[in-house]
């Protein structure tokens, strides 16, 4: 076993990580916890070896033999562009138990040491007249333990209900069943928990579910495998993408904003349309159909009540209604970890998941450096401590690097305002959604190629109903004038470049230098940590679901702390 003064040494990734471990046996040993940890050091190592095997056998590349120069890989003509939404009456959306026991049951991390559960219970109303429904008619509780069937701990939590209201005539109105939250606090890292929701006093409790807590935080500990979705809605090719992702068996799941799409239905349902403008124009609000949220929860739930389930708002989220209320349905649906992170805002908040801090920002709130949320942010971000959580992972809705011409330069405002913060604590990987396609960037900051800059990804690739983008900015005619593409929260600050082949101009001539990968098609990406500095990020193309070993991009994202070390980091 290694002396205390080898513990605090700090060697190679490999030598690092057999000391952790070791450091960690001696810990045991004081304890009188009979393991053997010599095996443990020994199975580690080989598995960082065979970590490394396997990506020379495949080559995989590094962002450290970047930057890359740009590909692009066309949207292929044999594929559809898109597919309607499942209807409500699909076997996936629709209600299986009856009016108070559990639905749409879903997991979310709340602390390294605590979990949200949610559910709904009741009936949800449409209608002219709707009246909504006693929240405190159904207890909200949780019963878990560590064995299946054998629950030796209960907790309460809270309910609500929402309304959404349209003061026209003609639209009819909604209010939801009763949503419950509660927290379970107490939980021991890396434990299996077996738990049903419910109501005990009227034996109205779930079928049994299952959730994983992830690692303390700490440099050597990651979730196996973090999904990222963004823009997914309730298509055919949603299921898709989400049947492909339970295979790939994920161990949290971020979903980067646009989750339902309801707001591309009249209040009436019927069918969802592509674009609502174009089919609606003479609509008086922005109108939604709230049922399809129902159905998107149990569309979720065989996925969501055992994997937890990190959400930020995108625009689609917006739904407006009566006395100018927006983000009901978001905000009352989902926990999220606002307080623990001390935010308190469900539009921006973060949270640890082993060895990662992850920052989840509100780009339809206030992000100016004046606001709060900024403010949050830049105390957040102080507080990190890489020793600890070495990986600084970031995810919004709109991208602020784009070179598709759909919502091209659309939150350039966001960009300005908030680029140079992230930059400045060493953010490493940031995730968006919005343009409904795939792209990787190579590292960037302000527009130029900069090691130490975060490696953006686009994933808006879910499979919605509004279809795949498939027109770049650079393609002959296919810029958009600067006029165009205003966002729907925040200023316009669209510019010409300053410097490069793109100097002087809106958009380049060719694919831009800091995009070094993009791709039209529908899939989810999964983001496996291996060590401190080392990530593995796979992008899954749906059209490969039923192909073996088969991805659409592959990288190693290799952190460099001693090239971009600042004082801060």
């Amino acid at each position: 076993l290694p002396t205390d003064a080898q513990c605090q040494q700090v060697g190679t990734e490999v030598d690092r990580t057999l000391i952790n471990f070791s450091c960690f046996c001696k810990k045991l040993e004081t304890k009188k916890v009979t393991k053997n940890c010599e095996i443990w050091i020994l199975v580690t190592l080989f598995l960082i070896i065979f970590k490394v095997l396997v990506a020379t056998a495949k080559n995989i590349p590094t962002t450290l033999e970047g930057p890359f120069k740009p590909l692009t890989r066309r949207f292929d003509p044999s594929l559809r562009r898109g597919s309607d939404d499942l209807p409500i009456n699909h076997p996936r959306l629709q209600k299986n138990v009856t009016s108070n026991f559990p639905d749409q049951i879903s997991v979310a991390i709340s602390s390294p040491t605590s979990m949200w559960v949610s559910w709904v219970t009741g009936d949800a109303q449409i209608g002219s007249n709707v009246t909504p429904i006693d929240p405190s008619s159904v207890a909200s509780e949780v019963w878990y333990g560590k064995e299946s069937g054998n629950y030796t701990s209960k907790v309460k939590g809270n309910a609500t209900v929402y309304s959404q209201l349209y003061p026209f005539e003609g639209l009819l109105n909604y209010t939801s069943g009763i949503i419950h939250h509660v927290r379970i606090d107490g939980l021991e890292p890396g434990m299996t928990y077996y738990y049903v929701c419910g109501d005990g006093s009227i034996s109205a409790m779930s079928e049994e579910s299952v959730f994983e807590t992830l690692a303390l935080p700490g440099p050597n500990f990651y979730p196996p495998r973090i999904a990222i979705i963004g823009d997914l809605g309730l298509t055919s090719n949603s299921s898709t993408t989400i049947d492909h992702l339970i295979e790939n068996d994920p161990s949290l799941i971020l979903m980067v904003g646009d989750l339902t799409y309801a707001n591309q239905y009249l209040t009436t349902g019927g069918k969802g349309v592509a674009c609502y403008s174009c089919a609606f124009p003479e609509a008086p609000i922005r109108e939604t159909y709230q049922p399809r949220w129902d159905a998107w929860g149990r569309f979720m739930q065989p996925l969501t009540s055992r994997v937890p389930l990190m959400v930020i708002e995108g625009n689609h989220e917006i739904e407006p209604q009566a006395a100018g209320i927006i983000f009901k349905s978001y905000l009352t649906r989902f926990a999220v970890p606002s307080e623990e992170s001390a935010s308190n805002s469900n539009f921006y908040y973060s949270f640890d998941a082993g060895g990662v801090h992850f920052v989840m920002l509100g780009a339809y709130v206030d992000y100016n450096s004046t606001g709060a949320q900024y403010a949050w942010l830049k105390e957040d971000l102080r507080q990190v401590d890489r020793t600890v959580t070495p990986w600084l992972v970031a995810a919004w809705h709109p991208p602020w690097y784009s070179s598709y011409s759909s919502h091209y330069q659309e939150f350039e405002c966001m960009r300005q305002e908030m680029e140079s913060l992230l930059y400045q604590y060493g953010v490493d990987i940031v995730f968006s959604g919005h343009v409904h396609a795939y792209e990787r960037m190579n590292k960037v900051y302000n527009y130029t190629l900069d090691l130490c800059g975060p490696v953006y990804l686009t994933v808006g690739d879910g499979g919605n109903i509004e279809q795949v983008d498939v027109d770049f900015a650079d393609d002959p005619g296919k810029c958009p004038p600067a006029g165009e593409n205003i966002p729907e929260f925040g200023g316009l600050c669209h510019i010409n470049f300053s410097s490069g082949s793109a100097k002087g101009k809106f958009c380049w001539d060719k694919q831009p230098e800091w995009s070094a990968f993009r791709e039209s098609s529908f899939g989810h990406g999964m983001l496996e940590v291996v060590n401190s500095t080392y990530a593995l990020w796979t992008w899954h193309r749906n059209q490969d679901t039923y192909k073996e070993d088969s991805q659409g991009d592959q990288i190693y994202i290799v952190r460099q702390p001693e090239l971009c070390s600042k004082d801060c980091i």
